[in-house]
């Protein structure tokens, strides 16, 4: 008869020992809930994000209260506005919907969690683009950063303690810097979306911002072929002063966030989007998959690969299960 002398599933014969063996735990302040602010008074529904709205800026306030009562870490604002044109107006103007939310939000939570705005021109601009087009419909990206500067000064005017810089422009995380700190907004975040790749993915986001654009993303946004590439993009920004980076999504590139992780010695955060969410909730819809513990195993891996925080749009449900499971 074999008799094993080591037996590591000794560590796993008991929930109290598979407790105190477990190497990743989740907690409320390592979530980060990302939220859609629209024109109007009612909110709306986002078919392929059941549970998603697109808020209205009162229920986004009531959003943001039980974010914060939930203890989660902070809400990312993302603006949906009604009129659109060629360079974006909307997200520089303080009356513009990102703007105005930014700061009810803000008043509404003080430092119970931290307000982030998407600091990228995609929503805004009729193209859908994330930067201002040259003549030969590229994206200009000299002259969009022109754009990000006015958009990072009158975000922070705003309220924002953190601005999450998506656009995957040259020289963003310099530029933005500069032009924060020569205004005197040194207290000011900037959270690097740095390995950022031209995902399929991202197909219910663009239902949630209503987006415009035809065409991809590829000429700034990362091929998704490329590893190594978002481990430079990541250590371009620290070394331009970024204060988090970013790799999104999350699910299907644990591999980068693990390389990104290894070397950065600033925080690394990872966007759990929204056809990450949209799949999880189709197949639990269906019976096939055990809703609950298809969601805590998922953002689970993306810390377990080296996130310190996560984007999520579970962010206050997951939160309310791990207080719960505190509890116990």
């Amino acid at each position: 008869m074999i008799s094993p002398v080591i037996r590591p599933r000794r560590m796993r014969s008991t929930p109290a020992l598979r407790r105190l063996a477990s190497e990743t735990r989740l907690h409320p302040a390592e979530l980060v809930l990302p939220m859609f602010v629209r024109e109007g008074r009612e909110s709306v529904n986002i078919t392929s994000m059941p549970g998603v709205v697109q808020h209205s800026i009162d229920s986004a306030r009531r959003a943001a209260a039980e974010a914060a009562a939930a203890g989660i870490g902070g809400v990312m604002l993302f603006g949906v506005p009604d009129v659109r044109d060629a360079i974006g107006s909307g997200a520089t103007d303080p009356l513009g919907i990102l703007n105005v939310a930014t700061r009810s939000i803000a008043d509404e939570v003080g430092d119970a969690l931290v307000v982030q705005t998407d600091l990228c021109l995609d929503e805004f601009t009729d193209h859908g683009h994330c930067g201002v087009l040259a003549l030969d419909g590229s994206v200009d990206n000299d002259a969009t950063l022109e754009r990000y500067n006015e958009m990072a000064l009158v975000q922070a005017a705003s309220g924002s303690r953190l601005l999450g810089l998506s656009g995957m422009m040259d020289g963003q995380v310099a530029s933005v810097r500069a032009a924060l700190d020569g205004s005197g907004f040194l207290d000011t975040a900037v959270l690097a979306y740095s390995a950022k790749y031209a995902s399929a993915f991202y197909g219910p986001f663009r239902e949630a911002v209503q987006s415009t654009l035809t065409g991809d993303r590829r000429s700034y946004q990362l091929d998704p072929a490329n590893r190594r590439e978002g481990v430079r993009e990541a250590l371009l920004d620290i070394e331009q002063g970024a204060d988090v980076v970013m790799v999104k999504p999350a699910g299907s590139y644990l591999d980068v966030l693990a390389d990104v992780a290894a070397v950065s010695d600033v925080p690394v955060w990872a966007y759990q989007v929204s056809g990450e969410y949209a799949m999880i909730e189709a197949a639990a819809a269906q019976g096939w998959i055990d809703r609950r513990r298809s969601i805590e195993e998922s953002v689970l891996s993306i810390r377990r690969a080296g996130a310190d925080a996560v984007l999520t749009y579970w962010a206050v449900e997951l939160a309310a299960w791990l207080t719960e499971g505190n509890r116990t």
